[in-house]
């Protein structure tokens, strides 16, 4: 089952990119955006990548953080 989830850190959206999930938007708040993220277990990984034990691609990790960042720059 997809689940949507939202999270304000840009690493955290990196990560579950990396492993697979899908940047279905962004929604603003206020002065900063929330990445809408989709995907299965979004929990699992956050966890994972909060407690240090998420293992992911460098290159495909840097990657989509820069993808991220050009999304958020390109609202401004």
């Amino acid at each position: 089952m997809e689940i949507r989830y939202r999270t304000k850190d840009l690493g955290e959206a990196g990560a579950l990119l990396a492993k697979g999930f899908r940047l279905v938007g962004l929604d603003k708040e206020a002065d900063f955006y929330w990445f809408v993220i989709e995907g299965s277990n979004p929990g699992e990984i956050s966890n994972a990548y909060w407690s240090g034990d998420l293992v992911v691609s460098a290159k495909v990790y840097y990657d989509n953080l820069r993808s991220l960042k050009d999304r958020l720059f390109s609202r401004r």
